[in-house]
Parts: structure tokens; C-alpha cells; sequence
């Protein structure tokens, strides 16, 4: 096929304990998944279903790199997260049939720009341009199933500079897991190499260039994030 200029590398991130790694399809986060966070977004975990954006997959950035500090923003915020690998597609799938889907796990750190984000929230508008820019997916390597299991419960933290600002535990995740890949693949099928973030606990907070933001996942280990200058 001839192409009018050379098609983009796919992204892909590394899988733990091989040199193979995992291409990247699509990236979709799932927003207030934990009732403090929702509470300290202003929401009610009580009242308020699973809603999903996305991000595009050539935004991840690998663990131990330096990023700088976007563009068009004052409130650059850190949110650790647990990330699903999926590895078998389908449609209408059942939670006692989800994990069937998963092929593995990885720590996660959803790069936001605050200040957009909560502009477009108030304007009724999308949220890309708060959560879909450059090098906005921070992503460790992919730990298969085979190797960790399925995560449920297991100590979720983020550090700024190894002060603690996130502590929580997977198991309070309002909508788990297995919900999570159902209720997505009733919108849309699901293919491999599909990522999932699926959201934060309470303790958002702004991250500034020096920073070192560290995420640890019970399991998984921990992926490290260094801020540089403004780009």
C-alpha cells in the first residue's frame, strides 16, 4: 500500500519480565470511580453512573521519562491509577464473564490539566483539551494475568516529591473491575490492545516542573514521573 507520507510507529508499552510489548489501540478512562474523589470533584458517588472519556493512544509516555509541563495551563494535576490491558475482543459482556477479557494490569498516572477540564465541565463542553494532550497517559509496563492475577484489592498510593498525597485501596473502587469492561463493551466492542483507566482515588493535586511523582500499585510495583520546564 502506498501511503502519502509514512504512517505513524504504533504505540506500545513493555510487558513485564519479557522484551515483547504491548500495542496500543485505544485508551479509555472511566471519571469518578472512587466516592471521595466524586465528592471532592463536587459530585455524588451515590447518584452518578460509570461515564467514560478517552485519550489517544500515542499520549502514553513510559515509566522513568521526564515530561514537560504542558502548554495552556496553571493547574497541571496528578491522579494514580490502576490500568486494564485488554486481550480478547467482545460485545455485551456479561461481569461473570469480563475477566475473560483482561490480559493483564499496569499503574497508570492520568495527566490532567485542571483548569481546562473544569472550564469545559461548567461549559457543558468535552474534556479533551483537559485530558487528551500530549504525553497526558502515563503508563508502566504490562503485567500479564498470568503473572499477577486479577487484581481486587491491593494499596493504590501516589507520592510529589515522596510526600504522600493519594492513599486508597482497589477494593474501593466504585464500579470494579469486571462492571467496568462490561458496562464499556455494551457501548462498543472491545478489541485487544485496548487500555482502561479506571480512575483515581481523593487527594488530586497540582504538580509543578522539579516534581517527581511516584505511583504504587500493590502488585505491580511503582512508576516514577519527572516534570521538566514548560514546553
Amino acid at each position: 500500500m502506498n501511503y502519502c507520507f509514512p504512517p505513524p510507529p504504533v504505540p506500545s508499552l513493555p510487558v513485564a519480565g519479557s522484551d515483547t510489548r504491548f500495542p496500543v489501540r485505544r485508551i479509555f478512562c472511566v471519571g469518578r470511580n472512587y466516592a471521595e474523589h466524586a465528592r471532592e470533584m463536587g459530585k455524588d458517588p451515590d447518584r452518578d453512573p460509570p461515564f467514560f472519556f478517552t485519550k489517544p493512544a500515542d499520549a502514553v509516555v513510559e515509566d522513568r521519562q521526564t515530561i514537560p509541563y504542558p502548554p495552556l495551563t496553571e493547574n497541571f494535576h496528578y491522579e494514580a491509577e490502576l490500568v486494564v490491558a485488554i486481550g480478547r475482543a467482545g460485545s455485551d459482556i456479561s461481569p461473570e464473564q469480563a475477566l475473560d477479557h483482561v490480559w493483564g494490569y499496569a499503574i497508570g498516572n492520568d495527566l490532567t490539566r485542571r483548569d481546562l477540564q473544569l472550564a469545559a465541565r461548567e461549559s457543558g463542553r468535552p474534556w479533551d483539551w483537559g485530558k487528551a494532550f500530549d504525553r497526558s497517559a502515563v503508563i508502566g509496563p504490562i503485567h500479564p494475568v498470568s503473572a499477577v492475577g486479577h487484581l481486587s484489592t491491593g494499596a493504590i498510593r501516589l507520592t510529589v516529591n515522596d510526600a504522600v498525597r493519594q492513599s486508597a485501596d482497589l477494593a474501593d473502587l466504585i464500579w470494579s473491575v469486571p462492571e467496568i469492561v462490561s458496562i464499556l463493551s455494551q457501548s462498543m466492542e472491545i478489541r485487544p490492545g485496548d487500555l482502561v483507566m479506571t480512575g483515581t482515588p481523593a487527594g488530586v493535586g497540582p504538580l509543578v516542573p522539579g516534581d517527581v511523582c511516584r505511583v504504587t500499585i500493590e502488585g505491580l510495583g511503582d512508576i516514577t514521573t519527572t516534570i521538566g520546564p514548560r514546553a
